[in-house]
């Protein structure tokens, strides 16, 4: 999955609602451009950690998958052959 705009998106989502609700309550322009700024850099560093977890989690995920799935592949080869036996004989 792309990751790479999660921290982006994250980020303007969380400032579009933070215009609105400035907005809305009638803040001063000075003080809705300090609350956007650090509503911005707050939401930023959010989705950049929450994409790191992501990914470390994923990588963590494929090496545990591509060890079981050399484990997978030794176990059919034995039930094939297995299966395989009592066909033969009768």
């Amino acid at each position: 999955m792309n990751r790479k705009n999660m921290p982006l998106l994250l980020m303007l989502v969380a400032g579009a609602v933070t215009c609105v609700i400035t907005f809305i309550n009638d803040f001063p322009m000075l003080e809705r451009l300090v609350t956007l700024l650090i509503v911005l850099l707050v939401f930023y560093f959010l989705g950049s950690l929450m994409k790191w977890a992501l990914d470390y989690f994923d990588q963590q995920n494929q090496e545990k998958s591509m060890e079981e799935g050399e484990v997978v592949e030794k176990d059919t080869d034995v039930e094939v052959e297995d299966v395989e036996k009592p066909e033969s004989e009768e």
